[in-house]
């Protein structure tokens, strides 16, 4: 039986929350194993019915919680009319179980249904489809795995869940991204041409938040300034917070001077995000699941793929806004904690002012430190790894490749191996690696002991390296997790032999 604190009975109490809190994915382990079903949902956004997809857990709610020491133990079903296989994100199953497609295994047709079994890594975690397509169709949803610790704390624990939305099918929004190199309509907004995004979908280099410090690899930098960087692909029509816009949030019941542990995940398919708490002071205590020396402070960001854990201590009384804001640009999302009778005003979906750049010198990265790290041990070598693309025509390679025609990365189980990203092109690529978690080590030349993390994001014209040891003997996926990205071939393998 799960040990709900004083305030978790509290948040227990609001179940029509569709995400809200953590009681709302628990349940007590059970023989039986976990039933899971990929299906579609209906949404209200902005007054419109939206069709999406989603992975339903128990009590038909999006998403699963485990407690400390319980097994991935799941039954996943397909109930769409299409083949789909889900991945496991920050996770380290056999790799026969990491969920992508032919990479062992096929994905399940329709109705078909494939059991899962290990054990899971603890922190906050998603899982969501493997095919581009899907993900963009927000077939995702949180994957929270509690650690002791979480069951003996005095404090509520809330989930952000973020998203981008379009009205428009996937496939369409996906083509014209392609096509158009991204920079028009996507779904209702006002057309944009060329390299110029007017200051919303990028910057000049001169202008960035950091630019020119220790973070960029200063070589590549000279002669930048008059060129752009593409902040977004795409204007989406709504940004969500589990599943809903700033029109009608997620209004999430907690009690005053009490403490919240917010579990961001960034599940969007092409949008970074500024975590922004305001009036509530907080400490950001974990990365991608993974534990660091807390930083103090009321805004940070990550990029798709990552996640971050937030303390934050609660006032007396009173309504109190969490945003996330797009990066470069006006909209923004997300939720509000409340407290019993507080007044809860109505927040615009528009800010008065551009959101800046994510991270572009890579300081908010440069600031973690890992709570434990890797054992110190010398890497077997460096690896380099050269990041490129551009918006027209629009291409996104790993070493010069796509997949299919890509070069493996290789190492032998057990091998400490380094891989140096170098992003020589003008967008930002969150890379994850799957199977396996990594340190920060090095970050425009100067060496640190980082954060631990499963999704890096490496900004324009920078280079970072991670350290990893590697795992499982067996073909591991290593690839950017922006959608349109990966599915114009930004993907690669790290190979692990025996």
């Amino acid at each position: 039986m799960i040990n709900f604190s004083r305030r978790g009975f509290l948040a227990a109490g609001a179940a029509t929350l569709a995400y809200a809190h953590i009681p709302q994915f628990a349940f007590a382990q059970a023989a039986a194993p976990i039933q899971l079903t990929a299906g579609r949902r209906t949404l209200d956004i902005g007054g419109r019915a939206a069709s999406v997809l989603g992975l339903i857990g128990p009590g038909g709610r999006p998403g699963v919680m485990l407690d400390p020491g319980q097994r991935f133990a799941v039954d996943l079903t397909n109930d769409l009319d299409v083949e789909t296989i889900i991945h496991w994100h920050g996770q380290i199953p056999p790799n026969v179980q990491d969920g992508v497609p032919d990479a062992p295994m096929a994905a399940l047709k329709p109705g078909e249904v494939r059991s899962y079994d290990f054990a899971p890594s603890a922190g906050t975690h998603w899982m969501h489809s493997h095919i581009p397509i899907q993900e963009m169709q927000m077939l995702a949803a949180p994957l929270i795995v509690r650690r002791p610790e979480d069951i003996a704390a005095d404090r509520q624990e809330v989930v952000m869940f973020l998203h981008d939305f379009s009205f428009r099918p996937a496939e369409e929004v996906l083509a014209e991204i392609v096509s158009s190199a991204g920079h028009g309509d996507m779904g209702e907004a006002n057309a944009m041409s060329g390299m110029d995004h007017g200051g919303h979908g990028s910057m000049p280099m001169a202008q960035m938040p950091g630019a020119g410090q220790g973070g960029h690899d200063m070589a590549g930098m000279r002669g930048m300034d008059s060129m752009q960087m593409d902040l977004n692909d795409f204007d989406f029509d709504a940004y969500l917070a589990n599943d809903r816009t700033l029109d009608d949030p997620d209004t999430i019941p907690v009690e005053a001077n009490g403490r919240v542990l917010l579990r961001v995940i960034n599940g969007a398919a092409a949008t970074s995000f500024w975590i922004d708490s305001g009036d509530l002071q907080g400490r950001l205590v974990a990365v991608d699941g993974q534990p660091i020396e807390p930083i103090p402070g009321n805004r940070f960001g990550l990029s798709m793929g990552q996640r971050l854990d937030l303390e934050l201590e609660l006032p007396d009384t009173g309504a109190w806004p969490v945003l996330a804001l797009r990066e470069g640009a006006r909209e923004r999302t997300g939720l509000i904690l409340a407290t019993p009778g507080a007044q809860v005003r109505r927040i615009d979906s528009l800010a008065e002012a551009d959101a800046p750049a994510f991270d572009i010198g890579m300081e908010q990265e440069s600031r973690l430190r890992a709570v434990t790290g890797l054992a110190d041990r010398g890497a077997i070598r460096p690896i380099d790894v050269m990041l490129g693309g551009q918006m027209q025509p629009y291409v996104w390679t790993i070493d010069g490749k796509t997949w299919g025609e890509h070069l493996p990365i290789s190492a032998r189980s057990g091998d400490r191996v380094e891989i140096r990203f170098h992003n020589m092109s003008m967008m930002g690529h969150p890379m994850h690696l799957h199977g396996h978690h990594f340190q920060v080590v090095e970050i425009g030349g100067r060496r640190m002991g980082g954060a631990m993390r499963d999704t890096l994001y490496i900004p324009p014209m920078t280079m970072a390296t991670i350290a990893v040891d590697a795992g499982e003997a067996a073909r591991w996926m290593l690839h950017c997790h922006h959608m349109p990205h990966l599915s114009t071939g930004m993907m690669t393998e790290f190979v692990v032999a025996a």
